[in-house]
């Protein structure tokens, strides 16, 4: 029996252009692909009490129907994949697109945190929101946006080496938008 046998109706050998049954082990990678970004069969077995064997079929069969692909990696044996990369529509510029997607999803994210957060448990009730204004020249604000980038710099392998996490890690929204504010204008006029 192969891996065709094992996930095609009727006998019929899967391909790409058919539809992946929904499984209890897939459907669990692809979650945990979607909070962490990358995994290793041997990470998700870790995370999800499965064995690495089993995470590992069902990670082939993922990518073999294009939800996954491989991550980038620096060799060895370790395969680290993610949930496949979309390709942009034509027209917008790809970072235009994917700055309109990620203030959507934060601003989706927001929203659902202030519906839910009397659900969260108590020591994660708070949260640590705050906005400014201040005066700065273009170099300014670059800086400022580095140092926020240094201050995270440590915390960024966690989210492609999840077992580097504390047990009480969460997933924490972290977003910083530096921006000029421009005047307000009516009818084609300045306003102060």
């Amino acid at each position: 029996m192969t891996e065709d046998d094992v996930n095609s109706p009727g006998g019929r050998t899967a391909g790409n252009s058919e539809e992946l049954r929904e499984h209890e082990v897939r459907t669990a990678l692809l979650d945990l692909l979607a909070e962490v970004g990358t995994v290793t069969a041997t990470e998700a077995a870790s995370r999800l009490g499965y064995s690495s064997g089993l995470c590992s079929f069902h990670l082939r069969q993922l990518a073999r129907h294009g939800h996954i692909e491989e991550a980038p990696h620096s060799g060895g044996r370790a395969r680290p994949w993610r949930l496949k990369q979309q390709t942009h529509a034509a027209g917008a510029p790809m970072e235009e697109q994917f700055g309109d997607l990620a203030r959507g999803l934060e601003d989706e994210s927001w929203q659902r945190w202030l519906t839910q957060r009397d659900e969260a448990p108590a020591e994660w009730r708070q949260d640590e929101a705050f906005s400014a204004v201040a005066y700065l020249t273009p170099e300014e604000m670059s800086r400022v946006a580095d140092v926020i980038r240094r201050a995270m710099a440590p915390y960024q392998d966690r989210e492609q080496r999840p077992l580097a996490r504390p047990d009480d890690a969460r997933p924490v929204a972290l977003i910083t938008r530096l921006f000029p504010l421009l005047p307000h204008t009516a009818d084609g006029a300045d306003q102060d």
